[in-house]
């Protein structure tokens, strides 16, 4: 019979079993700061239960605790020779002599931060030898990573750990440039989606995004199911949709606001010098562009296209051009006249529009249509667009002296395929490349989307604040994403065991450390989390003053 002032000390005489979360895995045996700890499994803890990416805890002395994660297992031995003669363990006495003894299990450890009194901090030494080592617990992971607020957002959950969340600063994410990484399939537009949601709902910058494959503005089909909505129907008044192609917007049902025409006399060498290496322009090109601007004035272009002998023969005779070069340019540029967007001139200030909505805190999504297929039509409106928005910044900014409520909102620019911006040889010399450089200084950063990073100049890679990187496993790739950053080769393993979908590591400036999460999905209960609190405003159009509801163009 239990006897009621007995029954609070049954606790004590019969221990209950630990939860897996808080199972002893081993004890710390050797080990190093820059190489990581050496830690022993206990014999109970099955080594095909452990993973790399997931997060363990030591217990060090004086109530100190380093937050580790695993990068390698390995199998041990105490006597080399098992291997050449391995006994026979169908007998259960050998099998308990043997395993968890002579043959145990040890996993490699990087410590990430150490944690005194909640606090975490950077780890600047290591536990001593046999300190307990256990997996991470949801008080531990939200120690480290607090709560969702506002302007922390939930991303998804740890490996293995789905009761807690990792939570992104949002604020650091967008005082830098930021690079979302990954092989082609690895869900990097969905990513990116989800981030821009996040920035959209905390109200951290508008973003400017240059849709390539019309995946961010109405809607998206899905692989796995149904189409996923885009960023307009989650924030219908936060978000503007602008096209290069009407047409193709009306052919996917997806409504747009406003369709963007630009003029010939408004496309400058610089714009032309961006497409380099996609139209293989010569130096030699590139300098007839500049020389035939300054000739002719704003209608170059337009002027050259026409083919009039009298003008060969003038610049031929009267400049240092050749023949052959301003032939070349000209078969390269007439391919700008099947761009239906190009037309003879312009009315009004399509850039300053823009800009007027960013300041109204529109977040502007331009969606490229059909155009997004071909690179060169991309490349040319997104530097086209960028160089001009970022010299109006620059003037916003320096007009206010530093006073932030006459400052422009914080921008983020996203654009894809970014190693055809960053590339090292032009990196330099493109707006893209001195955006990254800058980093907040005028209140505009980007959000680069590339499958190749190993193309993206080594400057500005290391200007990236935040890396969201999904599977890769080209090493070039792998090395170019963790250039820069601590404990780069023990995170080299667990990026290159990514799963390809809805998995992803995150480094840098908007966490305290790097982090493999399992991404929130991209579904009904997402949308209902990021639209909380949106509330429905009258249309864009409407304040714009166009009260008939049609669309109108941006000249």
């Amino acid at each position: 019979m239990i006897y009621p002032d007995h029954a609070a000390n049954l606790d004590e005489w019969f221990p209950r079993e630990a939860s897996p979360e808080t199972t002893r895995l081993g004890v710390v045996v050797g080990g190093s700061l820059s190489k990581g700890l050496v830690v022993k499994l206990d014999r109970e803890q099955t080594i095909e239960e452990l993973a790399v990416g997931r997060y363990v805890v030591v217990h060090g002395q004086n109530n100190m605790k380093f937050f580790c994660m695993i990068t390698d297992i390995a199998l041990n031995n105490t006597n080399p020779a098992i291997q050449n003669n391995p006994p026979d363990l169908s007998d259960p006495f050998l099998r308990d002599i043997y395993v968890g003894t002579a043959a145990f299990g040890t996993i490699h450890v990087t410590p990430m931060l150490s944690i005194e009194e909640g606090e975490p901090k950077p780890v600047k030494t290591i536990p001593s030898h046999f300190m307990p080592v256990y997996n991470a617990t949801v008080k531990d992971v939200n120690e480290v990573f607090g709560s969702e607020d506002d302007h922390h957002f939930n991303v998804g959950t740890p490996l293995e750990l789905e009761q807690t969340q990792i939570n992104l600063d949002l604020k650091r994410l967008v005082e830098r440039s930021v690079g979302v990484f990954g092989k082609s399939g690895t869900g990097k537009s969905f990513l990116t989606r989800m981030l821009i949601a996040g920035v959209i709902s905390k109200g951290q910058a508008v973003s400017l995004i240059f849709d390539m494959h019309n995946d961010y503005g109405w809607e998206v089909q899905d692989e796995r199911g149904p189409k996923a909505k885009g960023l307009k129907q989650l924030f219908s008044a936060k978000v503007t949709i602008i096209t290069l192609d009407a047409d193709s917007s009306r052919r996917r049902n997806a409504k747009f606001d406003f369709e963007v025409k630009l003029g010939f006399d408004e496309i400058e060498p610089e714009d032309i010098a961006m497409l380099r290496a996609t139209m293989s322009l010569s130096d030699a090109m590139i300098d007839a562009a500049y020389t035939l601007r300054k000739r002719w004035g704003e209608g170059w272009i337009r002027r050259l296209l026409k083919d009039d002998p009298f003008d060969f023969d003038d610049v031929t005779e009267n400049t240092n051009i050749g023949g052959g070069t301003y032939s070349a340019l000209q078969r390269r540029l007439q391919r700008f006249e099947r761009w239906d967007f190009l037309i003879e001139e312009t009315v009004g200030d399509s850039v300053e529009q823009i800009i007027q909505l960013l300041e109204r805190g529109q977040n502007v999504v331009l969606e490229f249509g059909r155009y997004g297929n071909e690179l060169e039509a991309y490349i040319l409106v997104a530097n086209y667009l960028t160089r001009r928005i970022h010299r109006k910044y620059v003037e916003k900014v320096e007009k206010a002296l530093g006073d932030e409520a006459h400052e422009p909102p914080q921008l983020l620019i996203t654009i894809e395929e970014a190693h055809k911006f960053l590339d090292p040889a032009v990196a330099h010399q493109t707006i893209f490349g001195t955006i990254a450089r800058e980093m907040r200084k005028y209140n505009v950063t980007l959000m680069i989307v590339d499958q190749r990073p190993s193309g993206i100049d080594e400057e500005v890679m290391s200007q990236i604040g935040t890396r969201v990187t999904a599977l890769l496993d080209n090493e070039r790739d792998i090395n170019a994403v963790l250039t820069g950053i601590n404990s780069a080769n023990s995170l080299r393993d667990v990026l290159a065991r990514l799963d390809t979908r809805q998995q992803a590591i995150i480094m840098g400036h908007a966490v305290p450390m790097p982090v493999v999460v399992k991404t929130r999905t991209y579904d009904q209960a997402f949308y209902d989390a990021v639209t909380r609190g949106d509330i429905p405003t009258v249309a864009v159009r409407d304040k714009l003053g166009n009260n008939s509801g049609r669309e109108r163009r941006i000249r």
